[in-house]
């Protein structure tokens, strides 16, 4: 049986008259990473926020390591840390001021140093970080997540500002903490990013939770794509949509390959309507186009 570090079960939350979160259960193994997506305001970040304690809600439970966690509770919180939205960064003190600060007492400089130098921050976490760009406080907020060795890590978009090495980086540690036994739930829009480290996905839409499972079950779609650049992509989405092909909702023109569809069908029907194929290619889901289709059809269900 696993051994679960996280349950979060019949969660809901209003904001007024609006309802933000509607029953919302998962748990989360010991060990494992897993992604939390979903649209913009769908309710990724009011989780997370619930999970640390941040706000009450009306019905639910949330436990950590089987003790429950509240507004009023907050004591299993110190084996989680956390990134969520922005940085609390004070600007006239240090990086390594800030890790020093908020460090528990048996956390020592030379641990300290370790995460600055995998995080590669060495060349100036000693400068005040009112100097540093967008990506070093992104950097300094998700090293102030680790420092204390969590059990449990929580990162709402930590890879925002990050450049591809960081990006890179920060990808190693996580998957070598991972293995170390530090759990990590983690939200992002970069699917792409997300899609190479995690084990399990929980989707949110709405409010509500559509799929929670691993990412094996999600990614065993064989689903194919014919994936188009053309002179006018969005003209091409509009006619092949017009004549019954399915189209994934992308910034390229993806059509879903069904036994039936012949590539010479598209190139004529484009033709006739004076558009040019730049290219084409064939491929299989990615956790993107995944996570589109499964949202689509949630919203089919709705209708």
């Amino acid at each position: 049986m696993a051994d679960t570090i996280l349950d979060v079960e019949g969660l809901s939350k209003n904001f007024g008259s609006k309802k933000v979160l509607q029953n919302v259960s998962f748990s989360v193994d010991r060990g494992h990473i897993v992604g939390l997506v979903g649209p913009n305001g769908a309710g990724k970040s009011t989780i997370m926020k619930a999970i640390l304690g941040l706000f009450s809600y009306p019905s639910g439970k949330i436990s950590i390591d089987g003790r429950p966690v509240s507004q009023t509770s907050h004591q299993e919180l110190e084996k989680v840390g956390a990134l969520i939205e922005y940085p609390g960064i004070y600007p006239f003190l240090s990086g390594l001021q800030h890790l020093e600060l908020f460090s528990n007492d048996g956390v020592t400089r030379d641990q300290i140093m370790d995460i600055v130098d995998k995080m590669k921050m060495g060349s100036y976490i000693k400068r005040r970080a009112k100097t540093y760009s967008l990506g070093m406080k992104q950097k300094l907020g998700i090293a102030l997540a680790l420092v204390n060795h969590p059990e449990l890590v929580i990162l709402d978009e930590p890879m925002n500002g990050l450049d591809p090495q960081a990006n890179k980086d920060l990808r190693t540690i996580i998957l070598e903490l991972a293995k170390q036994g530090t759990t990590f739930l983690i939200s992002s829009h970069i699917l792409s990013e997300l899609e190479k480290l995690i084990d399990d996905l929980v989707v949110i839409d709405k409010g509500q939770i559509v799929y929670r499972g691993d990412m094996a079950a999600l990614e065993s779609d064989e689903t194919k794509l014919m994936v188009l650049k053309t002179s006018d992509d969005e003209k091409t989405k509009q006619i092949l949509s017009q004549n019954g092909y399915q189209i994934v909702k992308a910034d390229d023109v993806r059509i879903v390959e069904k036994d039936d569809t012949r590539m010479a069908d598209v190139i004529k029907l484009l033709s006739n309507n004076d558009i040019e194929i730049e290219d084409v290619s064939h491929v299989h889901n990615d956790l993107e186009t995944s996570l589109l289709a499964l949202l689509q059809n949630d919203k089919v269900k709705e209708s």
